[in-house]
């Protein structure tokens, strides 16, 4: 079942979008990780088979402090 997961995270730089980046692709399952927001760019999009929101958004928090779950869509 592949999944689109949007997260809100608190990204104030390049580095940290690249960290948030990072973080997402190295979880399970992830097909495609990018960045959504318009000139801010404050959302992270993970769009994969099988990967865990809430541990997505545990290892974000770790690495970033703080980030939030917006949605969760079933791609078919």
């Amino acid at each position: 079942m592949k999944q689109k997961i949007v997260m809100k995270v608190q990204m104030n730089c390049k580095k940290c979008q690249t960290k948030a980046l990072q973080a997402a692709a190295t979880r399970g399952g992830v097909n495609f990780v990018g960045l959504e927001g318009g000139e801010v760019k404050d959302k992270v999009v993970v769009i994969g088979d099988g990967v865990d929101a809430v541990d997505l958004a545990k290892t974000l928090r770790k690495k970033l402090g703080e980030a939030h779950i917006i949605s969760i869509a079933v791609i078919t």
